[in-house]
């Protein structure tokens, strides 16, 4: 289980200070799949970055069962259980896809392994599995590639960062069947940052970051009536042109 705590962020900008969240607590059972959305600018890739301590929260604390990891680096919250994929996957130069899904899984993984680790989120494996994980793969390459990486080893809890940004509708809809089967299976707690109406759907529970505070958090039930219409939903949960989300 997740617990958050009145957690803040607070940057200096020009000799200013300036809160880009404030005061947010949420939980996340075990099994659990908590979808956060909200406007642009919010504040919901910072806090995912919060979690899995890329940034350091101004106050507030972070629990993760029943372990306090606030003072924890990045390393030391994924040995903890926390996986975490980008919006923007990093790049790897002179490291091949399969020795990057070695390194995610902690151990050595067979072709087949590294195969269906490939499929599962849209690739074709044995094109992809002795390529270069650098600026030869387009965004929605690296970021199912990503997304792989983080599924190539259990996780207690997995944090998703826009996962449907760039990619093309079919590789979507492998996705959604992976994210589905995680929940169903229970065996890890998932957090969507997700503006796609599809991925929303799925949630056990829904929380909407606005200007760095909760709006409201809720069952998917309550909370997705006040949703659908609104700008939020309207300019991100259609399809781009060129077939991409």
């Amino acid at each position: 289980m997740l617990q958050v705590e009145h957690l803040s962020y607070d940057v200096q900008e020009e000799g200013r200070q300036s809160e880009i969240l404030s005061d947010v607590s949420f939980s996340v059972k075990d099994g659990e799949m908590l979808v956060i959305t909200g406007p642009n600018g919010g504040g919901k890739s910072t806090l995912a970055k919060l979690l899995m301590g890329i940034n350091k929260e101004t106050a507030g604390k972070i629990t993760l069962n029943g372990t306090d990891i606030t003072e924890m680096t990045i390393d030391e919250r994924a040995k903890a259980g926390m996986g975490f994929a980008f919006q923007q996957p990093p790049r790897f130069k002179g490291m091949t896809v399969r020795r990057l899904l070695h390194l995610a899984a902690g151990r050595a993984l067979s072709e087949d392994e590294c195969c269906e680790l490939l499929s599962s989120v849209g690739l074709c494996a044995m094109e992809y599995i002795d390529r270069e994980a650098d600026a030869t793969l387009s965004g929605g390459e690296m970021k199912r590639i990503e997304i792989a990486t983080v599924l190539a080893k259990h996780h207690d809890i997995c944090i998703f960062d826009e996962p449907e940004a760039g990619i093309d509708l079919w590789s979507f809809s492998m996705l959604i069947k992976r994210f589905e089967q995680i929940h169903r299976e229970k065996r890890e707690s998932l957090i969507l940052i997700s503006h796609q109406e599809r991925i929303i759907q799925m949630a056990d529970r829904i929380m909407v970051i606005s200007d760095g505070k909760v709006e409201s958090i809720g069952a998917a039930e309550e909370i997705m009536p006040h949703l659908f219409g609104q700008e939020i939903n309207s300019c991100h949960c259609r399809q781009q042109k060129g077939g991409e989300l």
